[in-house]
């Protein structure tokens, strides 16, 4: 017997049929023996609903309302296939995350997991119960309800795995699994049989959207092995697992854009230490998370700071900057929003030569400019024009064979 938590996505719970396809499923899964804990999503579009409510009520939504109201959506579902399972003769429970034990930090709306406590969730288990946890939300350490932010279900389902000792983690969403590229801009995409946890990472950082980063993260840092799979079509989809150091890795696993960045510019910085220093710190301070920097060669003392940061971001990012630039002495700070990021991943890139050549006589022979670049062991990323994105990523998996 098999202990399985399965998370349910919000496109896997959209609509009452939608949410009895899940109880049946469910039900199967332990007609087979196994135990299973459910995670559960809101349902379709209910969290973008809830956010058009509070602006529609007001123009300020204090971090700790949002998050009391958002929890709603999942609370919903959980509710519902609590009792469509009933329906099919499943005992089950639903349980909200702060029932669960999913304890946070206390940052409001996107807080971090610092805890699980689950000892009502083994205990149900126990009685032979299903237990379903509403994703996405816990309790901070000052006993108030939070949210997870972006992709907080999947987190919780892989914290969840952790702490129950799980066997493994399956993400139920609406696409069968990782592909080589979005099929949508790409299709001869295939999917993948099984990645690295460390190839997942870096997909899911640079525009991969099937996992959420930190539910990666958790992953890994605990060996919990995740299944991505279809909730449509059931099928058997990609293992996000260890690296198996007996084989191969091929040499690009996949390739993945990003739209969502902006990049923002500070002239004629002086060329002095401390200045980047004071700048970064800055803006760590109010929460905006910085990707790619750059930092031209110094002429007559002076030098020009890119980076980018999430569009979401911009405005927090853009205060910081104006407010320091005086400051530092820096002549203005310049915001260009038509970029994209595009990033070839791989693990066996790490063992074989050449791999940025191609990249880059690629992007030459398609008459695409590179603006910024940013490299680890397993990837390459690059800036480029917002409107180019989608030619680069074609030109890229037809480079390096990727195709079905």
């Amino acid at each position: 017997m098999a202990r399985i938590v399965q998370k349910f996505g919000g496109t896997s719970v959209a609509d009452s049929d939608r949410i009895r396809e899940v109880a049946k499923h469910v039900a199967w899964t332990r007609q087979n023996g196994d135990e299973v804990v459910v995670v559960v999503s809101a349902m379709g579009k209910t969290t973008d609903e809830l956010v058009r409510m509070a602006e529609d009520v007001s123009s300020v939504t204090p971090g700790r309302e949002l998050d009391m109201l958002l929890t709603a959506g999942e609370r919903i579902t959980m509710s519902l296939l609590c009792m469509a399972l009933a329906e099919l003769g499943v005992e089950a429970a639903s349980f909200t995350g702060s029932q669960a034990g999913i304890i946070t930090d206390t940052t409001h709306t996107k807080a971090k997991i610092v805890e699980v406590r689950a000892t009502r969730l083994t205990e149900a288990l126990a009685e032979g119960l299903v237990p379903v946890v509403a994703g996405f939300q816990g309790v901070s350490t000052t006993r108030d309800i939070t949210t997870l932010g972006r992709g907080g279900s999947d987190t919780t389902a892989v914290a969840l795995a952790a702490a129950l000792g799980a066997d493994r983690c399956e993400i139920y969403t609406d696409v069968s699994g990782v592909f080589t590229a979005d099929p949508r801009v790409v299709p001869s995409a295939r999917r993948l049989q099984k990645v690295s946890f460390d190839e997942m990472l870096e997909i899911a950082s640079t525009g991969g959207r099937v996992l959420a980063l930190r539910s990666v993260e958790f992953a890994r840092n605990h060996h919990v092995p995740v299944h991505v799979r279809s909730s449509f079509t059931w099928e058997p989809g990609t293992w996000v697992t260890e690296e198996d150091p007996s084989m191969e890795q091929p040499i690009v696993s996949a390739v993945t854009s990003e739209v969502s960045e902006v990049k923002v510019t500070i002239t004629a910085v002086p060329d002095r230490p401390g200045v980047a220093a004071t700048v970064f710190r800055a803006l760590a301070e109010r929460a905006v998370n910085v990707d790619m920097i750059v930092q031209n060669t110094s002429r007559e003392g002076l030098t020009d700071i890119s980076f980018t940061v999430p569009r979401a971001e911009l405005v927090a990012a853009r205060e910081v900057t104006q407010s320091l630039s005086a400051g530092i002495g820096a002549r203005e700070v310049l915001v260009d929003e038509g970029i994209a990021q595009v990033s070839i991943v791989g693990a066996g890139m790490k063992t074989h030569p050449g791999v940025t050549a191609m990249m880059f006589e690629t992007f030459a022979e398609a008459g695409i400019n590179i603006e910024m670049i940013s490299t680890s062991p397993i990837r390459i990323s690059c800036v480029v024009r917002a409107e180019a994105v989608d030619k680069a990523v074609r030109a890229l998996h037809d480079a390096f064979g990727l195709g079905g």
